[in-house]
């Protein structure tokens, strides 16, 4: 039996990606990612459980989601639905998750392209960002 997660790249009309800093608690502490996300509940949807989880980890609604790819990871036996949200809200009102992440920041394609694994908590997300460009 796979575990359903969704992550959701956050890109802003003006081309910047979103990036979320991990709790220093958390499995990959203190790393940035370029998705907010998670586990879904049981009897969940991915596109439910995507909206919600966008709302928890970052303080952003949106209705207007686009599926831009799955996952399938069988080390983790986890299905990842990945979605993309573009939106035009004030950059500084993102809302940080206590105990799950720890600041965020806006940065470019190129500027995420440039990041290093050790920044990183995983490299998948920037594929998906490439493929938008």
């Amino acid at each position: 039996m796979f575990h359903l997660c969704c992550e959701i790249i956050v890109r802003h009309k003006d081309g910047t990606y979103l990036l979320m800093q991990r709790d220093e608690r958390k499995h990959f502490g203190g790393m940035w990612e370029a998705t907010a996300g998670g586990s879904a509940l049981q009897g969940e949807d991915p596109m439910t459980c995507a909206q919600r989880e966008l709302l928890e980890e970052t303080g952003i609604s949106s209705d207007e989601l686009v599926e831009i790819g799955r996952v399938l990871h069988h080390g983790h036996k986890t299905y990842y639905v990945d979605y993309l949200c573009v939106t035009d809200i004030d950059k500084n009102s993102v809302v940080l998750q206590d105990g799950e992440t720890s600041a965020y920041k806006w940065v470019t394609a190129s500027e995420l392209r440039k990041m290093s694994r050790d920044e990183l908590a995983t490299q998948r997300q920037i594929s998906f960002i490439e493929e938008l460009h």
